[in-house]
């Protein structure tokens, strides 16, 4: 039987901060001792982000010394790895397996072309081999040579190298020889960045694990470094705490271990932002939700299913550089507030992926930008007030942003400024419209049963455009778009996840076999949280199965309600996510089990989401609330539009379109026919109407 469930502690009245550092912003929402909200949106400074998080509590008014809990989404590893700006790091393989992580699979990086380029983690000099072998059941070939192991790495330390990765044949069905490495390599390593591929991820596929055990050990030094250094310095301006690490798979570690497994902190912030949106969107009481958060650098979206993200261990994080530890499920493209837009040498409109960033930002933040960008385009359409933007002082330039667009954009299509601006947005609307195609229909699901959760400091400006694009019904704006995925560092749970490969056709199965797995798997996370230290209220379990047809390469995963199951209710239940997935029903089908997984959460005290409004702002009326009009260009034609204050807006109204609702974090926009009402907590509920 599974080992019952620590008594949950329970959580006294605590200051905890969540701060989330995105390419562009550092977002910082708290919640201090009496239920009081503190909030700031400062530059993300890519140099050293520590300062950025600093900036935030400052700017919030949070004193480090009063804070209980500081709930930290960093993007360190994720941009690290994609601007290949890594710890040097060395290889100890299997004799004859060295150039393994740069063969790959049988892909290139451009779909319907020849061309491009693919460059490994680790260079081939530093990648040696050494003689050992185990055959895939784990039985030994050839016994590891621990001489060979210590002179490799002897070689890789002359070379230079920080960090240091063992990668052998079939460890995942025999560790023995990895763990033998690790205690040789251990004896004259000088620091703890060593990284055995069987520990991070325990599955078969040489390359997939051998990719995330080289991007674990080359951005180890840099996250521990970081990590230690922000702790180091909040510690000296008072906090008392332990700093907690947002995972990719939306739950936290401390700072203390986060390193160890440093692969799983990629894709860390959007993460926190889907935990956000599904915490919030199942108070509204919406259990289907697509996540759409537009930020000032690019556009991510995941989906949420019955109130659960979706969560993979089949994630690529670009061409080449699959990371197959459990990470929420998000698909990024290049579509920020700050994406620029340009003419190809096509002659054809293009919008990203290079941003302008944060410094020196688009041209109407009036910080020396000259790139036309989305939110440039925004602006020149009214739907941005050029005195509202927080990152200048005074007001943009209306004339400087329309020159530069005449000049780089206008001519070239030969169109007005108006035109090339409602260009610019429909190029970008189409760019992340097929994001949300990725996670929805490509995965055979209909968008017109999920509502658009829109965040982000520019997603509620596109939303409403989407979800007609797309037939998505309804448009959910939570309280502080802006500050979504601050929030989700602040209502995270505690999660541990866990695989094991067994690759075994259902037949061969022995009786019993996955529920031992998943029981152990599940005692081990319950150990971990206990370990943390952290106030919960409950802890639940997930299972699930990666399945497929016997000789296929292509996973399902597979929900399990229990770790307890038949084989033939396993069949069935294998055949029902093959036809949801592909709408065919195949019968007599054989399965195969290659991954057994579960999830262990811990769940923190709840947050009232109302907390996010000053009720003392709130208006009596819309009329109240509402600070005057403006010029706004919908479709083809301009209108005057009324824009109201958000936090001033009454408890309850009806609005219809066409409407800007404008925040510190963001601007909300509701074209013509939309029509917007609020919930409980404050978040906008918009039913997309038909365009006029």
């Amino acid at each position: 039987m599974p080992e019952s469930a620590p008594e949950p502690m329970q959580t006294p009245k605590a200051a905890v901060a969540g701060i989330d550092v995105g390419g562009t912003f550092t977002d910082l929402v708290a919640l201090d001792a009496h239920g009081r909200l503190q909030l700031a949106k400062v530059p993300s400074t890519r140099a050293n982000q520590a300062e950025g998080v600093l900036n935030s509590l400052a700017a919030g008014g949070c004193n480090p010394a009063d804070l209980s809990l500081i709930v930290h989404g960093t993007t360190t590893t994720t941009n690290a790895v994609l601007e290949r700006q890594l710890a040097r790091t060395g290889l100890i393989t299997t004799m004859g397996f060295r150039d393994i992580l740069e063969l790959g699979r049988r892909t290139r990086p451009q779909a319907y072309g020849m061309h491009g380029t693919f460059s490994p983690l680790i260079p081939r000099d530093l990648r040696l081999e050494v003689p050992e072998r185990m055959d895939s059941s784990g039985h030994v070939l050839t016994p590891l040579d621990k001489a060979a192991v210590r002179e490799a790495a002897k070689t890789l330390l002359d070379a230079g190298c920080e960090a240091i990765v063992v990668h052998f044949l079939h460890a995942y069905a025999n560790p023995a020889h990895e763990l033998e490495a690790i205690a040789e390599i251990q004896s004259l390593w000088p620091n703890r960045y060593i990284t055995a591929g069987h520990q991070l991820l325990s599955e078969n596929r040489e390359y997939e694990r051998g990719v995330t055990a080289a991007v674990n050990a080359s951005v180890q030094p840099l996250l521990d470094r970081y990590v230690q250094k922000l702790a180091a310095t909040l510690a000296q301006k008072g906090y008392p705490g332990e700093l907690l690490v947002m995972n990719g798979n939306g739950g936290m570690v401390s700072a203390v271990h986060v390193a160890k497994e440093a692969a799983k902190t990629v894709m860390s912030g959007p993460a926190s932002g889907v935990m956000a949106s599904a915490y919030t969107a199942r108070r509204a009481g919406i259990a289907n939700v697509i996540t759409y958060d537009m930020g000032g650098t690019s556009t991510d979206v995941a989906l949420i299913r019955d109130t659960t993200p979706s969560v993979s261990n089949e994630i690529d994080v670009e061409y080449g550089m699959p990371i197959h530890v459990p990470m929420v499920d998000v698909r990024t493209v290049g579509a920020g507030g700050g994406s620029i837009a340009k003419i190809n040498s096509g002659g054809l409109l293009d919008i990203g992926p290079q941003s302008a960033g944060a410094t020196p930002g688009p041209i109407c933040y009036g910080l020396g930008g000259t790139d036309p960008t989305i939110s440039d385009a925004n602006m020149l359409l009214g739907r941005l007030n050029p005195s509202g933007l927080s990152t200048i002082t005074g007001e943009a330039q209306r004339a400087t942003v329309e020159g530069i667009f005449e000049t780089e954009i206008a001519s070239a299509l030969g169109c007005s400024v108006t035109q090339a601006a409602a260009a610019v947005i429909q190029v970008a609307n189409t760019k992340m419209a097929g994001a949300i195609r990725m996670v929805s229909l490509s995965l055979g699901t209909d968008p017109r049963d999920f509502a658009l959760f829109a965040f982000g400091g520019a997603g509620p400006l596109h939303a409403c455009a989407l979800a007609r694009e797309l037939n998505i019904p309804r448009v959910l704006v939570p309280a502080r778009p802006g500050l979504t995925n601050a929030l989700g560092c602040v209502v995270a749970d505690l999660r541990h996840d866990f695989v094991q490969t067994i690759n075994t056709p259902l037949k061969d199965l022995q009786p019993n076999e996955i529920s031992e797995i998943l029981t152990a798997q599940t005692s081990r996370g319950k150990r971990l949280i206990s370990g943390e230290n952290l106030p919960i209220t409950d802890i639940d379990t997930l299972y699930s199965l990666d399945m497929q047809f016997v000789g296929q390469t292509h996973l399902l995963r597979v929900p399990l309600s229990s770790p307890y199951i038949a084989q033939d209710a396993l069949q069935a239940l294998f055949e029902r996510a093959y036809n949801d997935r592909f709408h065919v029903a195949l019968k007599d089908i054989h399965a195969a089990v290659v991954n057994v997984n579960c999830s262990v959460i811990g769940r923190r005290e709840t947050l009232d989401l109302s907390l996010l409004f000053d009720p003392n702002k709130r208006q009596p009326t819309l009329q109240a609330a509402q600070t005057g009009t403006r010029d706004v260009f919908f479709e083809d034609r301009w209108h005057t539009t009324p824009v109201y204050e958000r936090d001033a807006l009454p408890t309850s109204f009806t609005l219809t379109g066409p409407a800007v609702i404008e925040q510190l974090d963001t601007t909300v926009l509701i074209p013509p026919g939309d029509q917007a009402t609020p919930d409980e907590d404050g978040n906008l509920i918009i039913t997309i109407g038909s365009a006029s």
